[in-house]
């Protein structure tokens, strides 16, 4: 009987000890907005976050006077680093895919409405906007060794579409570099997610805002996310409004320099990493229905969810390429 009791005991004892399973959670401010990361390590990161952050901001801020974006805009430096040439690369290629639609020299229009760090024009005409069209277009950028080359001095690059969704990845690609094999990395509504939530033994899932212009925020969709990414771009948040009454929303044509008119309110955008997520769903927002359509045909590896409105202004919602419902 003793033997059976201690035997009982010890089991209890093991139960008792056995820890459930608990993430790890870091959160902060960062880029101008917020971030939040979730991970199944008892180790705390911060420092080596905020390390990342830190090369991310002074590599790619248009915000900051002393980044290499900054200094290349303002023709004072050549000199990059491989955050920015990785970063420009990708924008080329995606550049190249959607055939103009994305284009970060676009920065010289979204300055101009006001939208951007420098100084906006306070009133806007066509020949404002096309004389500097001609600074517009990433094919006026081109790259060798370490050093960035502009074709107009004038034109000015920005990241902004792209650069969340990068330092998403960066972030994601350090915790896998540290055999970290469930993580959730969320910047500004950019996430990436691998493997499950540990402490609810389920998969992650993430929301998709409801469009609301009153800058409310609500659910309208919430998606498993696994082993992904996902990011979304909307009209309903940011946009200006010039003396005359006139809304621009921050989206641009970058094949005409003015405001895309569309009923898109929202795209969310699923991809392989964020990066490419994060600039698709910009371009895709200046798209339109039909462009965006045929676009996926070609490229299996994107799923879409759209909110816009109907002819009727309101409300619906169509998933594409398989969009979980």
């Amino acid at each position: 009987m003793k033997h059976f009791s201690f035997l009982l005991l010890t089991v209890a004892l093991f139960y008792s000890c056995k820890q459930e399973p608990k993430n790890t959670r870091l959160s902060g401010a960062v880029f101008g907005t917020s971030y939040s990361l979730i991970y199944d390590a008892d180790t705390n990161y911060q420092k080596q976050v905020d390390s990342l952050f830190y090369v991310i901001n002074k590599s790619l801020s248009t915000y900051q006077t002393n980044s290499n974006i900054s200094k290349v805009n303002r023709n004072e430096s050549k000199t990059v680093d491989t955050h920015f040439i990785k970063v420009l690369e990708d924008a080329k290629r995606i550049h190249k895919q959607t055939e103009g639609v994305f284009d970060p020299t676009i920065g010289t229009i979204v300055n101009a409405l006001g939208f951007g760090p420098e100084k906006n024009i306070k009133s806007l005409d066509s020949l404002k906007i096309d004389s500097l069209m001609q600074y517009v277009g990433l094919n006026k950028i081109y790259i060798e060794g370490t050093s960035v080359y502009k074709k107009h001095p004038e034109t000015f690059l920005d990241f902004n579409a792209i650069a969340k969704g990068y330092a998403v990845d960066v972030v994601a690609d350090f915790l896998e570099s540290k055999n970290v094999s469930n993580y959730l990395v969320e910047i500004g509504g950019e996430i990436r997610s691998k493997g499950n939530n540990i402490e609810k033994n389920t998969s992650w899932t993430v929301g998709i805002d409801k469009p609301n212009f009153d800058g409310t925020q609500s659910i309208l969709k919430a998606i498993p996310l696994q082993d992904n990414a996902m990011a979304t771009s909307g009209t309903y948040r940011k946009f200006k409004i010039d003396e005359v009454g006139n809304r621009y929303a921050h989206i641009i044509d970058a094949k005409t320099g003015y405001p895309s008119k569309t009923n898109i309110l929202g795209v969310s955008v699923l991809a392989p990493n964020c990066m490419t997520a994060d600039a698709y769903a910009t371009a895709f927002q200046a798209m339109g229905m039909d462009k965006i359509k045929t676009f996926l045909t070609n490229h299996p590896e994107l799923k879409v969810f759209l909110v816009f409105e109907n002819e009727k202004q309101e409300l619906e919602t169509i998933g594409l390429n398989g969009f979980p419902e």
